[in-house]
């Protein structure tokens, strides 16, 4: 580490009315992005003339993501690489918060900014000859075409339904809520297809399941037919269970 020498002063005799008083402008905190402070990180990936440097941020203390959103961002201590997940462990890695930059070469290939986990805001990616090939908007890990509706339309405070819509179609978690709030129906749409386990629940029963419901795996599997797996009465008793009328047929 090297230290400069400290700026050399020069005090000169001026008229006190001659001087004037230019108030200072507040520097910007730094690293400190949406009023949470972050650490500077970096990660590489790939090899040769495919390798890329990552430039992120991340919080320095941890926050609990929106558990609504599918794609939550962190960096893997143990991996040492960001990754995607829909949960995530904090004595495993940190969220990503604030601005990121993927870099190959002297060409940003990808830029965006995090928000507790989740892209939020403007996100481009470029080819390593610098030609846009894609731009996307977010809004707190929501794709900013995803339509909302809500009970009181008029003061926006309690949502009714959450479609996630990702380049004209519906991709990611789906979620219809009751009024008071808790989950009616949640989900997941990939490729504008129901895909994986959709769960129903009661209505004030603190979360209490009424019915699972199994869709295709794979998006583009027509040929798969949804079925119940299970079902609960109010109480929360197993009222049908697939896999144990299955073994019974057996």
């Amino acid at each position: 580490t090297t230290f400069s020498p400290p700026p050399t002063v020069y005090l000169e005799k001026t008229d006190p009315e001659e001087e004037t008083f230019t108030p200072k402008k507040k520097k910007p905190k730094k690293n400190v992005y949406y009023g949470l402070k972050t650490k500077k990180g970096f990660a590489r990936r790939g090899h040769g003339d495919k390798e890329e440097l990552i430039l992120f941020n991340y919080l320095k203390e941890y926050i609990p993501p929106d558990p609504y959103v599918r794609d939550i961002y962190w960096y893997d201590f143990e991996r040492g690489e960001i990754r995607k997940s829909r949960r995530v462990d904090p004595s495993k890695g940190v969220l990503l918060h604030g601005p990121y930059v993927v870099r190959r070469g002297d060409v940003t290939v990808e830029e965006g900014i995090f928000y507790i986990g989740t892209k939020h805001g403007r996100w481009i990616r470029k080819t390593p000859d610098d030609i846009l090939i894609d731009k996307e908007k977010y809004y707190r890990g929501w794709p900013k075409e995803s339509l909302v509706s809500f009970y009181d339309p008029d003061t926006r405070t309690k949502i009714k339904e959450i479609i996630p819509v990702e380049y004209g179609k519906k991709e990611g978690n789906y979620y219809y809520f009751f009024e008071d709030g808790s989950i009616a129906v949640s989900g997941e749409y990939r490729f504008d297809q129901k895909v994986g386990k959709w769960t129903s629940y009661y209505k004030n029963r603190r979360g209490r399941r009424k019915r699972e419901v199994q869709y295709r795996k794979d998006p583009f599997d027509d040929d798969f037919v949804p079925y119940i797996r299970k079902e609960w009465n109010s109480r929360g008793k197993v009222i049908y269970d697939r896999s144990q009328y299955k073994a019974e047929a057996q």
